[in-house]
């Protein structure tokens, strides 16, 4: 975990944006394009430490199977909803402060795995409900930059819906690549012993990422 923090600040730029040469096919491309789309979308997910970080953080104490799918279906249907709505819809938002939202789901769910919200402030939220609403944030950062770029109307539908298919596949790759580790790390001892240390690394990443956002808000 602090070696992803360690590469969070060079690499946070790219936590959403298309690559030169992604955006070059997206934008040239006409008419339906689904196994690229798919590739793009799954590709995305996979690179992005935003979405990544916070899908930690939501699974790192959940232990049952049962658990895992409920909490990660919550963020998948938020994500999706607004990814479709922002791109087929037209719903627009200033980027730099959407992803400054999803950088602060990230210090928000580990200060929930750090049981912050009823050591100090007495209260414990929903976390269901937030990992919903923060999933239909997520999804609004991607469909940001995808509304920077210019996109055929031929196959729009078809393309967008692939893209979605595809950040979920990568969705399952990830996690389960992540859920492989946190197994393991359970099994060897000491989880517990250094959890709070870990989601005070994975709340900095966070705040790094927060803080590069509002900073880019504020130049733009």
């Amino acid at each position: 975990m602090v070696a992803c923090v360690g590469v969070l600040w060079p690499g946070a730029a790219m936590a959403h944006n298309v690559s030169k040469r992604d955006a070059s096919f997206v934008e040239s491309n006409k008419g339906a394009a689904i196994g690229p789309f798919l590739y793009l979308g799954a590709k995305h997910m996979v690179t992005g430490y935003d979405h990544l970080l916070f899908l930690v953080g939501v699974i790192f104490f959940l232990y049952r199977l049962k658990d895992i799918v409920q909490y990660v279906s919550l963020f998948t249907l938020g994500h999706s909803t607004t990814l479709l709505l922002g791109v087929l819809g037209h719903v627009r938002a200033d980027p730099y402060l959407i992803d400054a939202v999803i950088a602060l789901s990230v210090v928000y769910k580990a200060f929930d795995n750090m049981d912050g919200f009823k050591r100090f402030l007495g209260f414990q939220p929903n976390t269901k409900v937030a990992v919903l609403v923060f999933g239909l944030f997520h999804g609004f950062g991607l469909a940001s930059k995808l509304q920077e770029l210019t996109l055929s109307q031929n196959g729009l539908i078809e393309n967008i819906l692939s893209f979605n298919v595809g950040v979920e596949i990568g969705q399952v790759l990830a996690l389960s690549v992540v859920l492989i580790g946190l197994s393991y790390w359970r099994m060897q001892g000491g989880f517990l012993k250094h959890a709070f240390a870990t989601n005070t690394a994975l709340m900095t990443g966070g705040f790094l990422l927060l803080s590069y956002q509002i900073t880019g808000y504020l130049l733009q």
